[in-house]
């Protein structure tokens, strides 16, 4: 497989395209995640991708390479989930998610050239009931700063509270990686 830019500085995303064997260069840049509030919830996460994928064709105008975009967003009882602000604001999206299913959007964009192909894939999520015990521990040692919904589902807390997942894992650590693998062969 050719090498493709991957416009993203995720950690997770890089480790899943390595475990697939996609080789890549990381090209981000910082844009503005913020989305309009009449775009309905589902296409949230692909307009953010979009917005990434774009930002890194105009740093890289006459690149051949194929740019791989990716937002990941929580969504509870029809209410987008950030990334928290805070440690108490980790601590509460870790309790309303607390025995409930919520569903993880992650939103993709492939582009080369004038071709995009942009899809979102859907995995329900359901939690356990968690203690505070759990939820502080967590918060305290993961430090899930950086992650939509306060958690990732590789950790201690995925381990420990998750009750059950009903669409693909790795859509929840950030990428659906066999349908990308899928989606990018078209563009080669």
């Amino acid at each position: 497989m050719q090498k493709i830019i991957l416009a993203s500085k995720s950690p997770r995303r890089k480790q899943l395209l390595a475990w697939a064997e996609i080789p890549l260069d990381i090209v981000a840049s910082d844009v503005d995640e913020s989305f309009p509030l009449d775009l309905p919830i589902a296409e949230v996460p692909v307009f953010i991708a979009q917005r990434k994928a774009n930002a890194v064709r105009e740093v890289l105008p006459r690149s051949e390479q194929i740019i791989l975009a990716a937002d990941t967003i929580v969504v509870l009882e029809n209410e987008v989930i950030g990334k928290p602000v805070d440690r108490a604001d980790a601590i509460e999206i870790l309790k309303a998610l607390s025995g409930k299913t919520h569903k993880v959007i992650t939103g993709v964009v492939l582009l080369q050239h004038e071709k995009e192909i942009a899809f979102a894939d859907t995995t329900e999520v359901s939690f356990h009931e968690l203690t505070e015990e759990q939820i502080t521990f967590y918060v305290d040692h993961y430090q899930p700063y950086d992650k939509a919904g306060a958690y990732a589902i590789q950790e201690w807390i995925g381990v420990v509270g998750i009750r059950s997942i009903n669409g693909d894992f790795y859509n929840v650590m950030g990428l659906p990686v066999s349908r990308v693998i899928r989606e990018l062969n078209k563009l080669m």
